[in-house]
């Protein structure tokens, strides 16, 4: 099983981020990240599985354990590594958890991944211009959101530093504000769904 790197390593590699509760994980996360490894000429995806997201209900939330296991169970990737890294930092902000993972990885090259459903409300996150100067942003498509996604509050915010698809190999290299809308191939998955219909399950066989 892949690993993090020991804290203060001195590696130079390219890294993509995806932050999330994974309650639970899915293929979809595991596609956005594949097309980020590729588009993107990263060397790993690494997924920040949160302890509890500020924005989400923590009814409902399974322990984060059980939420890292799953996950490394849908990653099945070398290249994909399972977190839950911001426990030890002891952060709880995202901006938070990515200043401290460039405290602590000096050398890395950071992308912050996000797929366009959490573009819609990434105005909404706190410190998010901080995020977008930490570091370059890749947003990549999900079902419903694709063709909103240029016209979110951050997106317009950050229109001036957009970087046309053909470029998106660049991105890691670029320094930040740098934003990159994404097309990738669309999994209609999410962890709601997946919650509601297990939920349902529950009930009928009850």
């Amino acid at each position: 099983m892949t690993r993090l790197p020991p804290l203060g390593s001195r590696l130079r590699l390219r890294i993509g981020l995806l932050g999330g509760s994974f309650n639970p994980a899915h293929a979809a996360h595991r596609e956005i990240s594949i097309t980020a490894l590729r588009r993107l000429k990263l060397d790993q995806v690494w997924w920040l599985v949160s302890p509890q997201n500020p924005l989400k209900a923590a009814n409902g939330m399974a322990p984060l354990a059980t939420r890292i296991a799953a996950a490394r169970a849908v990653a099945a990737h070398p290249r994909i590594v399972v977190t839950g890294i911001e426990s030890r930092l002891g952060t709880r902000y995202t901006a938070d958890t990515l200043a401290a993972l460039r405290r602590h990885y000096p050398a890395m090259r950071f992308v912050w991944l996000m797929g366009a459903d959490n573009l819609a409300q990434f105005h909404r996150w706190e410190s998010w211009q901080q995020i977008a100067r930490a570091m370059p942003v890749a947003v990549l498509d999900r079902p419903g959101h694709n063709l909103t996604a240029a016209f979110a509050p951050a997106a317009r915010a950050l229109q001036q530093a957009r970087l046309p698809q053909a470029e998106a190999a660049t991105l890691p290299d670029r320094r930040a504000p740098a934003f990159l809308l994404l097309k990738t191939k669309l999994n209609p998955l999410s962890a709601t769904a997946i919650r509601q219909q297990m939920q349902a399950r529950r009930r009928a066989a009850g």
